[in-house]
């Protein structure tokens, strides 16, 4: 049985993500959008181990929000995120032993899990320095808006890192290509917007002043659709990077199947015989 029939259990043990009131970053929702915002402009809104960690549980409790049908990943200011702290991280681990940096390094990676495997769409709004960590969770989003000044680099290799940060050399030739991913990896010189609208690491370009407003919106009318049917979607191309084209026919096959039990395909039958708009509830 393909894993796709383990999707039920996304409908399992919903709770209210409204409430949720973490430390070390901005939350809100709109509608039906949850909006997360890394909020230390004064230093381009760098990451902490506390705000990995948070970051983390963020998107796992996310995974049982009813309220929130798509997220938008955003940063404060005119930036998105300059990755690691300098110096409340950078400094501290490399006065680390080899089985605290590897809990570090495990820890991170579950933030890239975490985004994965949370059904929500995610739309990442980068403006401004998009670099390190903050270029690999604009990576790990599903969809990503950014702007003509915006620059994006994976830069381990400057600070005499391997490019293998976080899932980078699995899911970011998946979106530019073996090529062009390598390029990033080993130089890990800044990749301009226009060259990341052309590459398709962008999926649109937006000017800095409207850039939220248009991540917001697009969030927004991807969260009026049909929510299962959307995780479900999410849920299998994530799997389907690893599967032969004939499991991955019968993978589709069956999370189909499951979708056409839902009220949602039922409404929009419904709709489309009353010549209606449907209206999804996620159902």
């Amino acid at each position: 049985m393909s894993r796709a029939m383990d999707s039920h259990l996304l409908q399992g043990n919903r709770r209210d993500a409204a409430g949720l009131s973490p430390r070390h970053f901005g939350w809100r929702v709109e509608g039906k959008v949850g909006v997360i915002t890394l909020n230390r402009p004064e230093r381009k809104n760098p990451l902490t181990f506390e705000s990995y960690a948070e970051l983390r549980d963020m998107f796992r409790l996310l995974a049982q929000a009813d309220d929130v049908r798509a997220v938008v990943m955003q940063g404060a200011g005119e930036n998105f995120s300059s990755g690691g702290d300098v110096h409340d991280i950078i400094g501290p681990l490399t006065k680390m032993s080899m089985p605290d940096l590897l809990t570090f390094t495990r820890m991170t990676g579950d933030l890239v899990k975490a985004m994965r495997a949370c059904p929500q769409p995610i739309v990442a709004a980068i403006d401004g320095v998009c670099a390190g960590a903050g270029a690999i969770i604009a990576m790990a989003s599903d969809l990503r808006i950014g702007t003509g000044r915006s620059k994006v680099a994976f830069l381990f290799s400057r600070v005499g890192l391997a490019g293998c940060d976080m899932g980078a050399c699995s899911i970011l030739p998946r979106i530019i290509g073996q090529g062009r991913a390598s390029e990033l990896l080993f130089t890990g010189r800044s990749m301009s917007g226009d060259e990341a609208l052309a590459w398709g690491f962008y999926n649109r370009i937006a000017r800095s002043d409207d850039l939220n407003a248009q991540a917001l919106g697009w969030a927004a009318e991807i969260a009026a659709g049909p929510t299962f049917g959307n995780a479900m979607t999410k849920r299998m191309l994530h799997q389907e990077w690893a599967m032969g084209v004939d499991e991955a026919i019968e993978s589709e096959a069956q999370a189909q199947a499951i979708c056409m039990m839902t009220q949602d395909f039922r409404r929009a039958y419904e709709a489309f015989a009353t010549k209606t708009k449907p209206l999804f509830e996620g159902d």
